[in-house]
């Protein structure tokens, strides 16, 4: 009987743990926030410096409630955070969360 080759598997890097159940799903909850155009659009807005509800309609043809929405999923998701100044609700991006996402998208050096 011949034995056979154990070939090292190529999907993941030797050392690559696998992400804790609740670390992924944090991920999936936040990159599914990401799964709707418009709500990547109001992030870029959002990346170029903090914005209010007003400035957003201006930039995007939707309703003052729409974007509303869309920032209430982003919120939730820790994409971006507000302040409140008076009457109006100022929108920034975490960056934070923004590093932890690209650092589960990048590659390790080989």
């Amino acid at each position: 009987m011949k034995a056979l080759p154990v070939i090292t598997p190529i999907c993941c890097g030797p050392g690559t743990p696998p992400l804790p159940a609740g670390e992924a799903e944090v991920l999936a909850a936040r990159f599914k926030a990401l799964a709707d155009p418009t709500r990547v659009a109001i992030l870029n807005r959002l990346a170029q410096g903090e914005a209010c509800v007003c400035d957003l309609n201006a930039t995007f043809d939707l309703s003052q409630p729409t974007i509303s929405h869309h920032l209430k999923v982003l919120r939730d998701a820790g994409l971006v955070d507000v302040s409140r100044r008076g009457t109006w609700a100022f929108y920034r991006v975490v960056s934070d969360t923004l590093d932890a996402l690209s650092a589960v998208l990048s590659r390790p050096a080989a």
